[in-house]
């Protein structure tokens, strides 16, 4: 692994029967069976690799409301409302801090954009800040630029990856589900076209509702049922380095670099909507859908290419049967590799924007893989054409900082409360009404 992860205890035994089984083992899918396990359902959370050992430990950690699409901006409100308690509801520190993040810039077309941002999150409760230069350098303590301006958003903050999905596991243990890791699931029985159970590498779990929240798999898992999706991944790079002074806390995002403050005295380091789209066959067959996404917001940060994925992964193609191995035994954690180049480029970034941090060492770095839908947009809905299943995936970089609320809404789904959030604008059916909306500028 390429970064220390807290590890959760499995259960030994997979139960012949549960409520809800929840597919995948990120912060979404530990959410979504903590809160249903405290509802008294019996939840088996099955997950083929260790819980958060994919992009949900691999993420800068930051949970806000700034540059949301408004779309998102009720769910990351209601998600940022669960964090501030979930350290005292499960007895645990998920490593939140409430500390602020910081964007700033020096594109006049970046800034008014974000302006127009502040201006409508001031309807929904939000009350973000847009800084002159003078401000906005006065934020970045041993910063050596002067920048245009930015925007602050003083309530957002940022917790601990390695930390917060395998708590919440640990905590829906407590609550009476059972965990299974390193137990893949192959597929779903039906009976009348409605799910009945669902087949693990173990055995099978008798079920009539299933959540499907395997991340940049999900795409795949549901092809092998019939149900399109699209998805489509981008390969990240971010790395840690040595504990160094504490110059600021919460987050700062430059047009050079990302540094986020840990809990361990170490920094995150990134570079804000860089990554890499390697050509796969799951690619090609939404490129149509995703050509407006690429067009309005990616393709001048996003290089292109053609990579191991082609060939294996969760966009290639596949065939298996229930009593056969499947994609997600032969790749147990999807651990692409660091960009090399990016890492030096956030380094050589840093170093001449924050001199007070130059020299830092690189302690760990690492690969991850954002699943993305067309409109950067989640789904968290019920899957009308298969009674019984529910799909909450497609967070676009987006699902850490709204994991507790997405779970808490997939739940509400599940057991048919009222919705914590208005889940309209995450329903699956979206794509097929091509009402997909224009992607909102990051």
């Amino acid at each position: 692994m390429p970064f220390p992860l807290l590890r959760v205890e499995s259960d030994a035994a997979l139960p012949a029967e549960a409520d809800v089984v929840v597919v995948g083992g990120g912060i979404v899918g530990v959410a979504a069976a903590y809160y249903l396990a405290r509802e008294g359902q019996r939840v088996a959370l099955v997950e083929k690799g260790w819980v958060g050992a994919e992009q949900s430990g691999r993420n800068w950690g930051w949970v806000r409301q700034q540059n949301r699409d408004e779309r998102e901006l009720p769910l990351a409100r209601h998600s940022l409302g669960l964090w501030g308690g979930l350290d005292r509801e499960i007895g645990a520190d998920l490593g939140f801090r409430r500390d602020g993040l910081l964007y700033v810039t020096d594109d006049a077309a970046e800034l008014a954009g974000w302006e127009r941002w502040v201006g409508m999150a001031r309807g929904y409760q939000v009350h973000s800040r847009m800084l002159g230069a003078a401000e906005a350098a006065a934020r970045v303590p041993g910063g050596a630029r002067r920048w245009l301006g930015g925007v602050e958003s003083p309530s957002d903050g940022r917790a601990e990856p390695t930390l917060a999905a395998p708590a919440l596991a640990r905590a829906a243990r407590r609550e009476g589900a059972t965990l299974h890791q390193s137990c893949a699931v192959r597929g779903l029985e039906t009976t009348g076209g409605a799910v009945s159970a669902v087949v693990t590498e173990r055995g099978t779990i008798r079920a009539a509702r299933v959540l499907v929240a395997a991340g940049a798999w999900s795409s795949l898992f549901l092809r092998w049922h019939g149900i399109p999706f699209p998805q489509t991944g981008v390969r990240a790079t971010a790395f840690c380095t040595e504990p160094a002074p504490g110059l600021f806390r919460g987050g700062l995002s430059t047009p050079g670099f990302t540094v986020g403050r840990r809990i361990d005295g170490r920094y995150t380091v990134s570079i804000r909507g860089r990554g890499r789209i390697e050509l796969t066959p799951q690619g090609l067959r939404y490129a149509r859908q995703f050509l407006p996404m690429f067009r309005a917001r990616w393709s001048s940060a996003l290089s292109f290419g053609i990579g191991r994925s082609f060939f294996a992964g969760p966009e290639a193609l596949a065939r298996w049967t229930l009593d056969g191995v499947s994609p997600f035994e032969r790749t147990r954690v999807l651990d692409p590799a660091a960009d090399e180049a990016l890492v030096r480029a956030a380094l050589t970034a840093m170093a001449a924007e924050m001199p007070a941090l130059r020299g830092l060492r690189v302690a760990h770095q690492w690969g991850g893989w954002i699943d993305s839908t067309p409109d950067a947009i989640p789904v968290i809905s019920a899957i009308p054409a298969r009674p019984g299943l529910f799909l909450a995936s497609g967070f676009s970089g987006h699902g850490f900082g709204i994991g507790p609320g997405a779970g808490r809404l997939a739940a509400d789904l599940i057991t048919g409360r009222a919705p914590s959030v208005d889940p309209r604008p995450f329903r699956h059916a979206r794509f097929a009404e091509a009402d997909l909306g224009a992607p909102a500028a990051m």
